[in-house]
């Protein structure tokens, strides 16, 4: 059997960039869209969001069941990290104006190849193995 170079070294390996040089977003933009979806009630109206393309702030908050002083609080971190885009109906009708939120590309990226990857992963395993 030959010997094998295993030869101890004080030297760290240094993983590769996390992004090509020419990435539309900094490492900071992309931790930044993380942090603000591991918050549970963030999570939540992304997923509301995803799975119905558009909803007023009303519908929304409704859907979501969140307290209205938390609420747009969430929903601004969402907008300001760019997971979700706000519209604002220019005209009002009887009922006033109204604002519209839906999940930019990123958003829908982020929860499908992100945290609920972990989650059909995970579940897949158990069903495997139980």
């Amino acid at each position: 059997m030959a010997e094998t170079d295993r030869r101890p070294t004080d030297e760290v390996r240094q993983p590769e960039p996390p992004l090509p040089e020419e990435s539309g977003l900094t490492l900071e933009e992309y931790l930044a869209m993380q942090q603000a979806i591991g918050h549970p009630t963030r999570f939540r109206i992304l997923r509301t969001l995803v799975a119905n393309n558009e909803l007023s702030a009303a519908k929304l908050k409704s859907a979501v069941g969140v307290e209205p002083h938390n609420f747009h609080y969430h929903l601004d971190e969402l907008v300001d990290v760019g997971l979700v885009d706000k519209r604002q109906r220019r005209t009002a009708d009887s009922q006033g104006f109204y604002t519209y939120y839906r999940p930019t590309a990123m958003g829908c990226g982020i929860l499908k190849h992100g945290v609920e990857e972990l989650m059909r992963r995970e579940r897949e395993f158990n069903e495997a193995y139980s």
